[in-house]
């Protein structure tokens, strides 16, 4: 959540500086308002670029993690999760 919120914070001041440039107006102009949807459209299009290629991705590293380190990968790519010691329950 705290990311995503990074994210979020990011991309509206970024869109906000590259559009907005006359704030002597408590309404968008039409110019305005379009440069910040099409903005966030390219920001969103390029996180979930990103993400998809992230997600494509972190299963290999983990295995290979894994491999380096000796211990088994489980069936999601993350390593196996040790065995409880024996003893009382």
């Amino acid at each position: 959540l705290r990311d995503f919120l990074l994210v979020y914070n990011r991309m509206t001041e970024l869109c906000f500086r590259h559009c907005v440039c006359n704030l002597n107006y408590r309404l968008l102009t039409g110019r305005e308002e379009s440069c910040l949807d099409s903005c966030a459209a390219r920001l969103v299009r390029a996180n979930h670029r990103l993400m998809g290629a992230y997600v494509g991705l972190v299963p290999a590293l983990l295995q290979r993690r894994a491999a380096e380190h000796g211990t088994p990968a489980g069936p999601s790519g993350l390593p196996a999760s040790p065995e409880p010691a024996p003893g009382p329950a």
